[in-house]
């Protein structure tokens, strides 16, 4: 049995904790003991307590990669444990712990963003490359635009397995519940529904959708719908702009939502704006396993969803006019927006299931373990 410890320092379910998640869900029981740090009171651990895994909590290291008696608390719980492998998710405090125990050290790069000109270029490029390959033996990037990111620092190619993100299949609504949801937010039968499941902050493009839903009314398809779930900091700048432009009857906003099988059931097409930071958009995975098809920018890890005209478009990340065009082309043709769901549950099933993440996860478990064995480190 190989006893393998996550640490999450998240205290909400972001991102990086619903992968974790994902991968309980599917992981192999039999030959791994899977537990997990996180900090206390956090939102994962009713969800974690559900999935019957072994649970630590640790003062101190809320929502803070680094925290130095965290660091101490964690080597304490580690030791218990009895870890072979200790897999990080924003947590350089578990990291540095995992080592410190002797135990292999896998960290899981969730996010892509600009990397700093300090660590573009040294000395800060070299210090980043010996820090980061210090403490870790692998490093998962959930995306080739994470890997390029790593890279982009200095870390070696080596280090680096670039791994899609895989999730459990959402199941769709029966016909009448979904007309009832639908009713209930004010949408009609002849009424095309788009959507965005997001934090709602500046970089992920809710103000580009915007712009996109009013001039796609403007060019007369006034049956365009626009449901937007989540909460974030941007979200009063995004309220009022959807007022100026006056869309206060086309939109609908959702708050958190827990539960996405009834909005992603509502949809016609799932959509993504980023323009920021993504890597492998889980709603969007959660919508092809559906049969939703989307419409992404072509920003960081979404291109890699999408095979275009096979499960939905890119459009050039800030062209509202672009998004607004592809929105108008499927409303003009049903048959191809259902060829499109055809496309997205078909390539979920190929590339993008929970069962295939868990195993891929899994084969660098047991590679790691095996080195370890023979003393051995990549």
């Amino acid at each position: 049995m190989i006893r393998v410890m996550n640490i999450i320092s998240d205290t909400n379910i972001g991102g990086a904790g619903r992968v974790l998640l994902n991968y309980l869900k599917y992981c192999d029981r039999t030959r791994f003991r899977v537990s997990v740090a996180l900090p206390e009171g956090s939102a994962l651990l009713d969800p974690l307590r559900a999935l019957d895994a072994p649970l630590y909590e640790i003062s101190g290291m809320a929502d803070r990669s680094a925290d130095a008696a965290a660091i101490r608390l964690l080597q304490d719980v580690i030791r218990r444990e009895g870890a072979d492998i200790v897999h990080t998710h924003g947590s350089l405090s578990g990291r540095i712990a995992g080592r410190r125990c002797g135990c292999a050290v896998v960290y899981t790069r969730h996010s892509a963003f600009p990397v700093k000109s300090c660590i573009r270029r040294p000395p800060g490029r070299w210090l980043n490359k010996a820090f980061n390959e210090h403490y870790a033996d692998r490093i998962i990037a959930v995306s080739p635009a994470a890997a390029q990111n790593l890279y982009d620092g200095g870390i070696s190619p080596k280090l680096v397995v670039t791994m899609m993100n895989g999730v459990e299949p959402v199941p769709r609504l029966p016909d009448a519940a979904v007309r009832a949801f639908r009713a209930a937010h004010g949408i009609g039968d002849g009424d095309f529904v788009a959507g965005i499941l997001a934090r709602i902050e500046d970089y992920k493009g809710h103000m580009d959708i915007l712009e996109a839903v009013h001039l796609a009314r403007e060019r007369g398809y006034p049956q365009l719908r626009l449901l937007v779930a989540g909460t974030g900091g941007y979200e009063a700048e995004v309220r009022a702009r959807c007022h100026a432009l006056g869309l206060d009857d086309a939109v609908r906003f959702l708050g958190f939502v827990e539960d996405v099988a009834p909005v992603l059931s509502a949809l016609d097409v799932q959509l993504n704006a980023s323009w920021g930071t993504e890597t492998s958009s889980l709603s969007i995975l959660e919508g092809f396993s559906m049969g939703l098809p989307a419409v992404v920018s072509d920003y960081g890890g979404n291109p890699c969803l999408i095979e275009q005209g096979v499960n939905g478009f890119l459009f050039p990340a800030r062209d509202a006019h672009a998004l607004a065009d592809a929105l108008c082309a499927l409303m003009d043709a049903p048959e191809q927006r259902s060829a499109l769901g055809m496309g997205a549950r078909r390539i979920y099933q190929e590339r993008f299931t929970g069962a295939r993440f868990a195993r891929d996860v899994e084969e660098i478990y047991t590679e790691l373990y095996e080195e370890k064995q023979h003393g051995k480190r990549k």
